[in-house]
């Protein structure tokens, strides 16, 4: 059975819930609820599997805050034995608008910590990576207080239909892979 390693991105601890930098925490809670499997909290991060037409995916929130979150990747790399081609990882994105969705084969970490550290870490920018649009209606100086600071209730009106597209783009990507996936959904207006 082909394996895969779907990571979402953001911090652990209640006081980070539903903010903006927790984005990929919240596609990974959505798409593990459609699936009807749960989270436990395992080495590195809290982890669920689940699979997909005989594909079996290992969804990972890391527990080791966002700078660090390419540990957590590599040790459930290595642990289950998963290769890059079959690594997404799920970030937000502050140049996107809100509820926009981009998925990429590979590329520069975009001046996002959480992506560096990954490819530093494994030691590739080769691997897949959907931004999730947080927008960036913050006034100069406040980039810290915006992306840490909580969705308010029109947002996540905004956001809840992407959330969705996001699970929908992950099943692609284990069923079809990732160029297919991004012929299929990054044209798509969110």
């Amino acid at each position: 059975m082909e394996k895969f390693l779907i990571v979402g991105l953001g911090n652990p601890g209640d006081e980070y819930d539903k903010t903006r930098h927790n984005t990929g925490f919240m596609v990974l809670d959505s798409f593990a609820n459609d699936a009807g499997t749960s989270f436990a909290d395992k080495r590195y991060g809290f982890v669920a599997e689940t699979s997909v037409k005989g594909r079996k995916l290992f969804l990972l929130k890391p527990t080791t805050f966002m700078n660090l979150s390419g540990n957590a990747v590599r040790y459930w790399m290595n642990k289950e034995n998963i290769p890059v081609e079959h690594l997404l990882v799920i970030v937000d994105d502050l140049s996107l608008p809100l509820g926009n969705l981009r998925l990429k084969g590979s590329g520069s970490n975009g001046g996002h910590n959480g992506l560096g550290n990954i490819q530093s870490v494994i030691g590739t920018q080769k691997y897949a990576r959907l931004r999730v649009g947080i927008g960036n209606e913050f006034q100069r100086g406040m980039q810290v207080e915006w992306v840490l600071g909580k969705y308010n209730a029109e947002e996540m009106q905004t956001l809840a239909p992407s959330i969705k597209t996001a699970g929908e783009i992950i099943k692609s990507f284990a069923l079809a892979g990732i160029d297919i996936t991004m012929n299929q959904f990054n044209h798509k207006k969110q």
